[in-house]
């Protein structure tokens, strides 16, 4: 992590991009949730996908052929999510929205928590564990009260038809929302500036979203740990913790 004055002299660049930008947009990933206490996918000893194989149990074949263990991994999941709070990345992104220097949020993030923040306008293009839905008559059910649907099996069923119900979070072998992808290119087309922070900028079709800011003539700032395929074409690059680098750019603007 760069320190002292190069780290001043960036955060200040990022200040003034932001600034002097008439359309700031937020691309984030699962590195702005890790200070709250929710472990990424891929770090290494800490990812979630070092130990267990997503395809075993957070793909949708996996829950339509076998229901019980798909909510095996899940059930605890939407537990440990349902505790977590926000930190103070989450609300510098809702303080700039405030301020009216931030139009967006987009997340790859499932978990709520820049809702819980206060951004106002949220694009979860992943889903979210906010609710989730049957799937033979689309009945839909908020967070808290899913744990009242499981069966004997641990499986959770539908209060009106007993079909299955799923998170409304997209598993792997879904395609994405279409609503919430084609919100999320209509800012990246708008955006001036896009903020990217805490994602590898890998999972595609949402890596693919900075380079539509920069193919429309906006500009990329990467706020995160580790190496992304974009970091040659940020004008701004911070590589520190993300809580801290945020709260250094809110005291600066």
């Amino acid at each position: 992590m760069p320190t002292g004055e190069t780290t001043s002299m960036e955060v200040r660049g990022l200040a003034e991009l932001i600034r002097s930008s008439g359309f700031t947009v937020a691309l984030t990933g699962a590195g702005i949730s890790t200070p709250s206490g929710i472990p990424d996918f891929r770090s290494p000893g800490t990812g979630l996908w070092e130990k267990v194989d997503p395809m075993e149990v957070a793909h949708i074949e996996v829950f339509n052929r076998d229901p019980e263990r798909f909510w095996s991994y899940y059930r605890p999941r939407f537990g440990m999510l349902d505790e977590k709070v926000p930190n103070r990345a989450h609300e510098v992104l809702a303080e700039l929205e405030a301020r009216d220097m931030l139009e967006a949020v987009i997340t790859q993030n499932i978990d709520r928590l820049h809702r819980k923040a206060g951004s106002r306008r949220v694009v979860e293009v992943h889903g979210t564990i906010e609710t989730s839905s049957c799937v033979q008559c689309s009945a839909s059910y908020p967070l808290e009260r899913v744990d009242s649907l499981f069966d004997h099996r641990g499986v959770a069923r539908c209060e009106h038809c007993s079909g299955p119900v799923k998170p409304d979070v997209v598993l792997f072998g879904e395609f994405l929302p279409e609503r919430a992808m084609e919100e999320a290119q209509a800012l990246a087309r708008r955006a001036e500036l896009m903020l990217c922070i805490g994602s590898s900028l890998e999972v595609h079709p949402v890596a693919a979203l900075p380079a539509t800011t920069l193919g429309s003539g906006g500009r990329l700032a990467i706020v995160t740990k580790g190496a992304t395929p974009y970091d040659g074409d940020a004008t701004v690059r911070l590589g520190g913790d993300v809580v801290e680098e945020l709260e250094a750019l809110l005291a600066v603007l």
